[in-house]
């Protein structure tokens, strides 16, 4: 089947343990468990967690048990398979409030009637501590700390937290709980992954399979990251996103097509073999971020979000509909900037903040900020403020006494 073929091959950089002995139990026509996991370490999901989401959706057309899950007890740890670092630790709190809205932006690319939704609280924090040490007991030490970025980390005397080593164990354990036939997970989640794989077979004597899939890069060239402030989120406005994509290197036009998009892949095929032939990028870029946001919202949108960029950027206009909130002047007396754009849903944190204006990407009134802690008004003067991040991002504040 064509959707089977497309299923194992776009996106995915590997499948474990073989693509082959998948394919042939895709096509027997059992129904079998598939899961997909979130950690909500932000309030928002952003394009690139988008192709996992489409592979997922993809087997829920197929009619096989699928289950969306939002890791808001592995939150408690966070994976650092893809940093330098150890993760903050997040309040249950700051978790609640990050999950809030996953469901809704999700459909906008999953149709949850097909779809179960499960927070791996609801095992997670039922396991005794026997049970995690027995566990635990599956599993080496040595394979987690000779991770690449894990013994770069001890290389340079970093700390490695002692609660790190428990992230793929519970993951693990995840799909162990729901008796998981395949996970789907980016790249950098393959070790995880792999600890569901392992439980499978010596709690269960069960082969399970692992989906890795490719990473869709941000709009600087690295992988799509809160951390980086290059991220095309689910929630940002059409005319945002489509602003963001028509930022992107043309180099990143074809992957864009392929992870972001459901375009078949035959018609990727040719939009890259005029690319390659000279064709310029500007209009392939133009339909491509047009598609992106009429799969995200719709065609009516994605033509007004196509407008307001043509007359944005190509017409050097200031945008008409700007979204605008009101705020009182003594609050943007005391707030600081910072703080002022996590409220104006320009950045999803304080440390995002401080390197967007790092970066020189944050103007007030046509001013570069170079401050993360001034404040944005004269105790006196002035009714409105603009706010622009990046080139093509505005938001107004309506000032009131």
């Amino acid at each position: 089947m064509e959707i089977i073929e497309d299923i194992l091959t776009r996106g995915v950089v590997n499948i474990i343990p073989n693509k082959d002995i998948l394919a042939q139990k895709l096509t027997s026509g059992e129904k079998i468990n598939i899961y997909l996991g979130i950690d909500p370490t932000a309030t928002h999901i952003h394009l690139g967690h988008a192709v996992a989401l489409r592979k997922l959706e993809q087997f829920a057309k197929l009619g096989h048990h699928v289950t969306f899950l939002i890791g808001d007890f592995t939150a408690l740890i966070g994976d650092t398979s893809d940093k330098d670092g150890e993760r903050p630790i997040l309040t249950s709190e700051e978790i609640t409030n990050n999950f809030k809205t996953y469901q809704q932006q999700a459909e906008k690319v999953l149709d949850f009637s097909k779809i179960k939704v499960r927070l791996n609280s609801e095992w997670l924090k039922k396991l005794s501590f026997e049970e995690i040490v027995k566990l635990a007991q599956n599993f080496s030490a040595n394979d987690f700390l000779s991770r690449e970025l894990i013994a770069k980390r001890l290389k340079e005397g970093k700390r490695i937290g002692l609660h790190e080593l428990l992230y793929p164990v519970m993951q693990g354990y995840d799909s162990y709980f729901m008796d998981t036939d395949i996970q789907i997970g980016g790249a950098d989640q393959t070790f995880n992954m792999q600890a569901g794989r392992t439980l499978q077979k010596i709690l269960r004597n069960k082969e399970s399979f692992v989906i890795s899939l490719d990473y869709l890069l941000g709009t600087d060239g690295r992988k799509m990251s809160k951390s980086w402030s290059n991220a095309i989120w689910l929630d940002d406005t059409p005319e945002d996103i489509y602003a963001k994509v028509m930022a992107i290197n043309d180099d990143l036009i074809s992957q864009y097509y392929r992870l972001a998009t459901s375009i078949p892949l035959k018609d990727i095929q040719a939009i890259e073999n005029e690319l390659q032939s000279g064709a310029h990028p500007m209009n392939m870029k133009k339909n491509l971020a047009r598609q992106i946001v009429l799969e995200l919202y719709n065609l009516s949108m994605a033509e007004h979000a196509e407008q307001a960029f043509s007359s944005r950027v190509q017409k050097k206009e200031t945008p008409d509909e700007i979204p605008t909130i009101t705020m009182s002047r003594s609050e943007l007396q005391t707030l600081p900037v910072t703080e002022v754009l996590i409220k104006l849903d320009l950045s999803t944190s304080i440390s995002e903040a401080k390197r967007l204006i790092q970066q020189g990407g944050v103007r007030i009134n046509t001013q570069v900020v170079n401050n993360p802690h001034q404040t944005l008004v004269d105790p006196t003067t002035g009714k409105e403020i603009f706010i622009q991040v990046g080139k093509f991002t505005f938001r107004k504040i309506i000032i009131i006494d």
